[in-house]
């Protein structure tokens, strides 16, 4: 396989699973360099403040990590370009979860 063929997968057995900067790095496949780019643009952020070292990450983070990568390597983007996009897309992920919650209030109460 190369490596734009393989895929990760994460075990969701253990939620509050945390992972050592390292750990992160193993599961992503990736430098540590990049992640501590990373989290300086605000992209993921560690657990724990502190030394790099020191750094914790829980599931959320490497999640986010791995969407990270699919948009630089699918679209190219630079760390701010990638940022912005990450937050782009939770706003519309949190819009997409009201709109849902509001369609089922209004057909709740239109039931009634």
């Amino acid at each position: 396989m190369n490596q734009e063929e393989r895929t990760l997968t994460v075990e969701l057995g253990d939620t509050q699973a945390t992972f050592t900067l390292r750990e992160l790095c193993e599961r992503g496949d990736i430098h540590a360099e990049f992640v501590i780019k990373l989290v300086s643009y605000g992209v993921i952020s560690p657990l724990t403040e502190g030394e790099v070292q020191e750094w914790l990450f829980d599931l959320p983070a490497l999640t986010r990590l791995q969407k990270a990568q699919r948009l630089q390597r699918d679209l190219k983007l630079n760390l701010p370009g990638l940022a912005m996009s990450l937050d782009l897309l939770d706003d519309v992920q949190n819009l997409r979860r009201e709109v849902d919650r509001l369609n089922r209030l209004v057909r709740q109460l239109m039931d009634e």
